[in-house]
């Protein structure tokens, strides 16, 4: 336990991994109706190993990057960060998500991609409006040896919705992808 404490990126890690797996149990009951002997632990469990070694380190070092980049903590240096993070990170963590998740389901490479092609847009606007508010608060108001957690109960819910996007059929009209997204959002 104290390399928990000792080590922030394994503390990131560790909350990731932990708390990736509980949006798509969120997503799985709320959204996809599924009781709890239904939920699909498998899928749970890709979602643990994603976060806890793909989200967790990256966003670790991109926490302290932006420290680097905007060490003073004010609202004009957040707003910098989280438009950063925005057009830099957010890219490709969904990309390298659609992509990874689908591959993980035994998807062809070029399924993959189609995926990719067909959700990234909707899924990044949506991050649009989500991240740089959460990120502006955490780079204004929180201590930087805790935003990676404080971020991550946002990356919860964050991940919920991208569980709802991965689990979208591509059929689905863009009309029909936009009421729900707007639904899911409340």
């Amino acid at each position: 336990m104290n390399i928990i404490k000792q080590h922030r990126i394994v503390r990131g890690m560790v909350s990731y991994a932990l708390l990736w797996p509980v949006g798509n149990i969120v997503e799985q009951t709320l959204v996809e109706r599924k009781s709890f002997s239904t939920i699909d632990w498998m899928r749970c469990l890709k979602f643990g190993l994603f976060g806890g070694f793909f989200v967790g380190p990256t966003l670790y070092l991109w926490m302290r990057l932006a420290g680097v980049m905007w060490p003073k903590i004010d609202v004009k240096s957040s707003l910098c960060k989280a438009v950063t993070e925005q057009v830099s990170y957010d890219p490709m963590l969904i990309t390298t998500f659609l992509f990874g998740m689908s591959i993980f389901e035994g998807k062809s490479y070029e399924d993959s991609r189609a995926e990719v092609r067909a959700k990234f847009l909707e899924t990044y606007r949506v991050g649009m409006v989500f991240w740089p508010i959460v990120q502006t608060v955490n780079f204004t108001f929180i201590p930087a040896k805790n935003q990676v957690i404080f971020t991550s109960f946002f990356s919860m819910l964050w991940s919920a919705f991208l569980a709802y996007m991965k689990h979208l059929q591509q059929e689905t009209s863009h009309e029909d992808h936009m009421l729900e997204i707007h639904l899911f959002s409340y």
